[in-house]
């Protein structure tokens, strides 16, 4: 008959698992844990005899997860994911004002709207936790949808089992380098881009997508000089005569850079509030949801 070990303990092994899972190294998830190696690999030998197979293989670079492995590291997410869920509505049925938020927000949205939501609302719940996830666009829609952020300050509209409300739209504006031969210009049609040096974020990020299409609306054709994934670096790498950028104004506007306002209608970044659709929302994340949407929603 097999041992059987206090759920404490399995919890306990569970969070360990998904960081052994996620950094792929032993000594790596011991660090990060907190924790020794022997210690570690002693909790995975447990659950190991627990399920009665094994859950990693050694590689030349750490370990990986076997078949049964991937298995259960997905359950584990599952069981950390319920666990962490009950402790928010219990903290919020013993009281209702308290409770954490997890908000995920992309990059360029730091110095804008989101401080002046978390400022808004912190007035109006100051006894409620927000916890910040600062990330690019293609993490935040599966953070979302997994239960890992509970809402998301995002662009553009996502599809599939997700609610949204818009929030703002801002433009796009074209950033020069001195001396350029748009510099005295106050608007541009993105043809008259077409040729030029751009500096922009990576392939699959939303924003990209957003640029690529105004340029292939325009007949025009960028050349990609330099690529990164926060906007104000791509204005700084604009100032040093990179090449130009498409940012939103309010980069822009932070940067204390001139302007060249698009003429093009569909030059527009719209950013919206987010959550999954098919889970019901803990109280704290509902009670800033229905905040946001009514102070700032459009």
């Amino acid at each position: 008959m097999r041992q059987t070990y206090a759920g404490a303990m399995l919890v306990r092994d569970l969070d360990w698992l998904l960081v052994l899972a996620d950094r792929g190294h032993v000594t790596d998830a011991a660090a990060v844990l907190g924790t020794t190696q022997p210690t570690l690999s002693r909790a995975l030998a447990r659950l190991e005899a627990e399920l009665g197979t094994p859950l990693f293989v050694r590689t030349p670079d750490g370990v990986r997860p076997t078949p049964a492995g991937d298995l259960a590291v997905e359950a584990a997410r599952d069981v950390v994911r319920r666990r962490d869920q009950l402790t928010t509505d219990l903290a919020t049925l013993l009281d209702p004002d308290t409770g954490t938020v997890r908000l995920a927000f992309l990059d360029s949205m730091s110095t804008s709207l989101v401080p002046q939501v978390l400022r808004a609302f912190h007035a109006h719940s100051p006894r409620t936790r927000v916890e910040l996830r600062q990330e690019p666009s293609q993490e935040i829609l599966p953070d979302v949808a997994s239960g890992a952020a509970d809402l998301a300050i995002t662009s553009p509209q996502p599809d599939g089992p997700f609610g949204w409300r818009e929030l703002q739209t801002e433009r796009l504006v074209v950033v020069v380098p001195p001396g350029h031969r748009l510099r005295a210009r106050r608007r541009a049609d993105v043809a008259d881009l077409d040729g030029e040096e751009l500096v922009t974020t990576p392939p699959g990020f939303g924003f990209r997508d957003l640029v690529d299409s105004l340029y292939r609306d325009a007949g025009a054709t960028p050349v990609v000089s330099f690529e990164s994934q926060d906007l104000a670096t791509i204005v700084g790498l604009v100032g040093a005569g990179l090449g130009l950028a498409i940012v939103p104004d309010s980069i822009a506007a932070a940067a204390g850079v001139h302007q060249i306002r698009l003429t093009a209608h569909a030059a527009r970044r719209t950013i919206g509030l987010t959550w999954a659709a098919d889970r019901p929302l803990s109280a704290p994340a509902a009670r800033l949801r229905d905040f946001v949407v009514e102070e700032f929603g459009t």
